[in-house]
Order: C-alpha cells, then sequence, then structure tokens
C-alpha cells in the first residue's frame, strides 16, 4: 500500500506544472477584475511572470514548485504603486516643515539642492528611500528629480520598479545649466534606459509655472518621440492656479492641453485646483493623476476633488511626494488611509472613496495611472511577479472583518513581511535582501552633517 501510495504522488509530481514559487497566505487581495479576495489562497510564479492565482488547493495541485513561502497569518496583495515622489530627496527628510509651498521651495529646498545635490547625494539618497519604499510594500516608484540616470541605477540594485522621469526647470539645476541641456540630458536617459525590464523613462518637466511655454512643447516633442511617458505637477497650489488665470484667462490644465502636453501619456502630480472643465480635459487625455493626500494636507495646498474623479473613472494613484517638508515619508499605507478619510471630511460624506477604492488606487488604479495596468497592479496570470505578504498576527491586525478596512486602516506599512519584484524576492521576514541597512542609514547621517553646515 505505501509503495501505491508513493507511485501515486510519483504520477501527481509528473503531471504537476514546474513553477520557480508558490506562495500561500490566508487571504489573497487579486485586485483582478472581479476584485476577488481568495481565502486560504495561494499564486504560483515562473520567471518574472504569475502563473495563476487561487486556492491553495487548486495550486498545490496544479503546480510543484522549486521553492515556497507560506505565510498562513498573512494577505498576499500586488506590491503598491508610488505614482509621485522625489526619492533622493530623502536626504532632506525634516529640513523645514509647516511652511507654505513657495516659501519652503524658494528659501529652502532649491538653496540646499544648489549647494548639496551631486551624483553621490543622489545615488545614497536614492537609495535610502528604496530602501524605506521596499520594506514598507512599495514595489514601482514614479519620481521626479536630478542625475535621474543615478535615481535608475540605484533601482535596478534594489530591484525596484521605475517610472522615472529627469527633471527639466527653468533656471540653473545640479545636473543642467538650461533647460536645453536638461532636454539634452533626459534624450540621453530615454535612450540608455529603453526597453529596460524594470525601469519606465519618462520627460518631468517641473511645472507650468517654472518652464517656459517652448520648454513644455519641447518636453512634450522629447517624449513623443522617444514613446516615453511625461511628468509634471499640475494645479498644485491656488496660488499657481490664480497667477495662471491672471496671466493666461486659462486654468494649468487648460493652458497646458492648449500646448499639447497632454497629447500622449502624461502623469500629474497633485491635480487639486482642478474644476470640471479640467477634469473633463483629464479624462479625455487619458491622464493619469497622482494624488498625494499627506503632502497636500502637510503644505495646506488643499483638498483634490478625488471622488468626482473616481465617479468619472479618471485614473487616479497615490504618491507620497516628499519626502522633505512635503512629506517626511514613503508610506502608501498611510496614503491609503488619508485618501479615504480626506475625502470623507471635505464633502462631509462618510460613504466617499470607501477602503476598497482607496486600495484600488495604490494597486490597479495605479498602474492604470502609469499606463502599466496590463502588466502590475493585480495578481493575475502573465503580470509581472510584484507582490507583497502583510502580516496579520500582531494587535493591529485582529479581529478581521473585511481585508479591505484592514488594509486601509489598521494595517501599517511596517506590517509588511515579504515583497517580490519581477520574480524575485527583495525582502524577507521583514529584512531586506539587495540593499545594506546599516550602510545607507550610516551614510545619511553623514549627509545630514553636511546639507546641516551648507544652509549656516
Amino acid at each position: 500500500m505505501r509503495l501505491f501510495c508513493s507511485f501515486l504522488l510519483f504520477i501527481s509530481g509528473l503531471a504537476a506544472e514546474s513553477a520557480d514559487w508558490i506562495w500561500t497566505g490566508r487571504y489573497v487581495v487579486t485586485m483582478d477584475p472581479q476584485r476577488r479576495v481568495i481565502e486560504n489562497g495561494a499564486i504560483a510564479i515562473r520567471g518574472a511572470r504569475i502563473l495563476a492565482s487561487g486556492s491553495k488547493a487548486e495550486i498545490e495541485g496544479r503546480y510543484q514548485a522549486r521553492r515556497r513561502l507560506d505565510r498562513p497569518d498573512a494577505i498576499l496583495a500586488p506590491g503598491l504603486i508610488n505614482t509621485h515622489t522625489h526619492a533622493a530627496m530623502s536626504l532632506f527628510r525634516g529640513i523645514a516643515d509647516d511652511l507654505r509651498l513657495q516659501d519652503w521651495l524658494e528659501h529652502y529646498i532649491f538653496p540646499a539642492e544648489a549647494r548639496n545635490v551631486t551624483v553621490d547625494f543622489v545615488r545614497w539618497g536614492t537609495r535610502l528611500g528604496c530602501l524605506e519604499m521596499l520594506l514598507s510594500g512599495t514595489t514601482t516608484f514614479t519620481d521626479m528629480y536630478y542625475f535621474e540616470d543615478v535615481v535608475a541605477e540605484a533601482a535596478k540594485e534594489a530591484g525596484m520598479r521605475g517610472v522615472l522621469g529627469e527633471t527639466i526647470i527653468g533656471f540653473p539645476s545640479p545636473d543642467a545649466k538650461t533647460p536645453a541641456d536638461a532636454l539634452a540630458l533626459t534624450d540621453k536617459f530615454l535612450t540608455r534606459f529603453h526597453d529596460d525590464p524594470l525601469i519606465v523613462p519618462a520627460v518631468a518637466p517641473h511645472a507650468i509655472y517654472t518652464n517656459s511655454d517652448d520648454t513644455l512643447r519641447a518636453s512634450r516633442a522629447l517624449a513623443s518621440r522617444h514613446a516615453a511617458p511625461l511628468l509634471i505637477h499640475l494645479s498644485e497650489t491656488k496660488r499657481e492656479n490664480d497667477e495662471c488665470l491672471a496671466k493666461r484667462q486659462l486654468t494649468p490644465t487648460q493652458a497646458l492641453d492648449a500646448l499639447g502636453v497632454f497629447n500622449g501619456r502624461t502623469i500629474a502630480a497633485h491635480a487639486v485646483w482642478v474644476d470640471e472643465a479640467d477634469m473633463a480635459i483629464l479624462k479625455a487625455r487619458s491622464v493619469g493623476i497622482a494624488h498625494c493626500p499627506s503632502s497636500n494636507m502637510k503644505l495646506a495646498s488643499g483638498v483634490a476633488p478625488v471622488t468626482r474623479m473616481l465617479a468619472l473613472d479618471l485614473a487616479v494613484g497615490l504618491g507620497p511626494d516628499g519626502p522633505a517638508g512635503s512629506n517626511d515619508d514613503f508610506n502608501m499605507f498611510e496614503e491609503m488611509d488619508l485618501a479615504a478619510k480626506l475625502a470623507k471630511v471635505s464633502t462631509g460624506d462618510p460613504r466617499n472613496v470607501p477602503a476598497t477604492a482607496a486600495v484600488e488606487m495604490a494597486t490597479i488604479r495605479g498602474a492604470r495611472a502609469l499606463g502599466m495596468e496590463k502588466e502590475i497592479g493585480s495578481l493575475e496570470p502573465g503580470k509581472r511577479a510584484d507582490l507583497i505578504s502583510i502580516r496579520l498576527d500582531r494587535p493591529n491586525a485582529v479581529p478581521l472583518y473585511n481585508v479591505y478596512s484592514q488594509m486601509v486602516y489598521s494595517l501599517k506599512g511596517s506590517d509588511v513581511e515579504d515583497v517580490m519584484v519581477d520574480g524575485k524576492l527583495l525582502v524577507k521576514d521583514a529584512q531586506p535582501l539587495t540593499l545594506n541597512a546599516t550602510q545607507i542609514e550610516a551614510k545619511a547621517r553623514e549627509y545630514r552633517d553636511q546639507v546641516q553646515k551648507s544652509l549656516r
């Protein structure tokens, strides 16, 4: 009888499809079109792709894996997607707080950048940002900064996915003396990382108020020539909106549209001061929106009309912005929580932006904002194997009645236990596998002393 059972196991093993990994968990939050939540679920992975998600019994019966990750007290979910940040600014964390945007930029950030931002500064700042993002469950980040080729190198070193935009701005910057120099640098950046498996290079004109019309047109032309996305800050403050109306008799959205900036894939950060006509333009042009609730609250910039945006089915993702002054961390769990609560208190309706919608913005809708929904954002066959496990065995995680509510209102970035990107395990047991945390944190403390001295 024992021999017969062994024979049956041998035959079933031969019949099983091979996989590189099987992950199992108490719940699998797929974020597929049906928004399936699979209790006692599992995910099979081969190479960089997901083979299948389903019940544990189904996946184990169909696949035989070389490696396993069993988390019976965890949620398995898509990796979180950050649609707007400035990763290297982690080294400016806490440099200046409790200020309005223009004061913060003109009197603190721009001077600090002019005196400190170098290739090495950006490399170590991005490493610090990637370390924090990975440990809190972010697998894809959208970045806008200087020396963006170095940001890309650091992201690849960490194993993260990035939509990375080289900043173009109308005054001398750390890596370019003129907008023309920045455009030329961006051209080389786009060429270098074309078709990279982890990096989507982008063009990033800072904003309408920091660039000339000619530079904005040239930025779109460059992005179109490379079939690359364009990243831009949009209607972040009332001052920006009012000045644009006074100067052009158009809102920033209307002005950028008239310049042709939205004629191609665009991700617009903030979109706080937009009206119905603006949102109609954003929808018609399929512009992705990066909603940054922490930043908008901290700088008192205002409240983006996210409830209306979602009703119009705009592609709205979430971003922490910062992490210096406008927000001092990269915590996407915090952004989900605040996005839901800010929509409720600003409209007086607790039904607005329910937990499910907040998770959507951090995953599949955020992927759509980046134009990447066919590759990431949900745990579906054929998609990239970007996934996380989140612990459910801590006091803030029990009892559990609704998985989405728990993810948005109870769980924290520190509850993330494992992180995979492109089929590669980057965090296990809440420990980074690709980055040296001790070295990065020590270097960050060194830079703190340097930055502080530079501002005296």
